[in-house]
């Protein structure tokens, strides 16, 4: 059960918020519960919307690696609304289901490119709490990445530190579309819906 319930369309007022909300709506078939709670303050869901408009569609690393990265992150976090989310958001994406699957041994999986396979670890370390990202894991990115591009990376990951801890300190509701494509995508590695269930 949610901490606070997500906003009906009803209680949309602002123009811009409601296009956002359609935005998401026909991209996506549903408007997510995270960013329905926090309309409740206008400036803070237009400010998250913008930057995650610029962190994960803008710039020059591959859409889908970066919704691998956010899932990676989410992995880490422990988030299953989010977990749920991107694995959504990689499938829309054109990423494979047995690949989106195989992030949880990525290292060994033969899905991976070595790039994505230095964001993916960094990903993950960025994600522990102490952060376990060290010098050497910052090269290795280094290698496939330029700085715009570690750039890019890196707020993916910050971005879903912000999105795991709002979620799980909610128990935001998950949607069921979300909920059915980690299901099935997810299948293999026993993925549960936790605390965002109804």
């Amino acid at each position: 059960m949610p901490r606070l319930d997500p906003l009906p369309d009803s209680a949309i007022t602002d123009d811009h918020i409601r296009e956002r909300f359609a935005h998401y709506a026909a991209t996506r078939g549903f408007t997510p519960n995270s960013i329905r709670t926090m309309a409740r303050r206008p400036a803070i869901v237009k400010a998250f919307m913008a930057l995650n408009q610029a962190v994960l569609y803008e710039g020059s690393v591959a859409t889908e690696l970066k919704m691998l990265v956010a899932l990676a992150t989410s992995v880490t976090g422990g988030c299953r609304y989010c977990q749920s989310h991107m694995t959504n958001l990689s499938a829309i994406y054109a990423v494979p289901d047995d690949k989106i699957a195989a992030l949880w041994d990525f290292e060994h999986s033969a899905s991976f490119s070595p790039a994505e396979r230095a964001a993916l670890r960094v990903a993950l370390r960025a994600g522990m709490h102490p952060n376990a990202v060290e010098d050497a894991d910052i090269a290795a990115l280094r290698e496939y990445f330029d700085d715009g591009e570690v750039v890019e990376i890196v707020a993916a990951i910050a971005l879903f530190g912000y999105l795991n801890r709002w979620n799980d300190t909610l128990a935001t509701t998950l949607e069921a579309h979300p909920r059915a494509v980690a299901e099935r995508a997810l299948a293999a590695v026993d993925w549960g819906v936790g605390k965002h269930g109804k």
